[in-house]
């Protein structure tokens, strides 16, 4: 039980068409509509994030062979085109939202592309979407203060109650980034579990606030796709996610770095 490893999915747009911003990180809706195909012929079964940390929390068996399906952030395409291909075989979801880019009274504007309404997260939580929580103004949170961190997580975990009458139990982190402090100021304003990035298989062991996803893109094709979810050389398939991120965690060590030094001398 503890040794399961379960690949947890990581989409973003789902869109024909997005904008550059989201290019990279979108899927196409055939892509999307074939890669739930292949879990189907797969015999894989979809829980979701809540299902997943809860079999882990308690021992309970987790369902022959599991996987996740999760989005992030809250762009339209999700509404539009995954919805109908999860319906299409039954599949559950989940959906993380950064609450100020969503389309209503909070928008703040920050929305990368055309992003969802909240009468369409209603739309999919009904359709079997567990609704997340992915900050406010989806910050790097492990480079803001202890205020703005409280704040992006308790302000987006109202709003989702608010609109939703449930309290979101699962987070991901946005950019996957967090930190020992930003782990405890999760589980302490009442979230259950989180989700990173880390490009690999989730495991038991990992604890359930850094629980890892894998990344599925634009370039992912059919084979590749197979490949991951099967657990299959993740190592040489995010190579260059892991050298980049090595890179910019450097980068972002150096700027945390200086602000300390600026705010000491201020």
């Amino acid at each position: 039980m503890s040794d399961v490893r379960v690949p947890i999915l990581m989409y973003h747009a789902v869109a024909t068409d997005p904008n550059e911003a989201t290019r990279a990180l979108s899927v196409t809706p055939e892509a999307f509509a074939e890669q739930m195909a292949v879990l189907a012929d797969r015999g894989r079964t979809p829980v979701t994030t809540a299902e997943l940390a809860a079999c882990w929390r308690t021992g309970r068996p987790l369902p022959d062979r599991p996987v996740l399906i999760t989005f992030d952030d809250g762009y339209e395409g999700v509404h539009r085109h995954a919805l109908p291909a999860l319906a299409k075989h039954g599949f559950p979801a989940t959906l993380f939202v950064s609450t100020g880019w969503l389309r209503g009274p909070y928008d703040t504007g920050g929305g990368l592309d055309t992003m969802l309404d909240w009468d369409q997260v209603r739309e999919l939580a009904a359709g079997g979407v567990e609704i997340g929580g992915h900050s406010h103004s989806h910050p790097q949170l492990d480079q803001v203060s202890d205020a703005t961190l409280r704040f992006e997580l308790i302000h987006c975990k109202e709003i989702v109650s608010d609109q939703l009458g449930t309290v979101p139990a699962s987070f991901a982190y946005p950019y996957g980034y967090s930190s020992r402090r930003v782990r405890q100021v999760v589980r302490e304003t009442g979230y259950a579990q989180a989700l990173a990035v880390g490009n690999g298989l989730a495991r038991r062991t990992q604890g359930p606030y850094a629980l890892r996803r894998v990344t599925v893109r634009r370039s992912t094709g059919i084979e590749e796709f197979e490949r991951v979810v099967e657990g299959r050389a993740i190592a040489r398939t995010f190579a260059g996610d892991r050298v980049l991120t090595k890179g910019y965690a450097v980068v972002r060590r150096v700027r945390q770095a200086r602000r300390l030094v600026s705010h000491s001398v201020g």
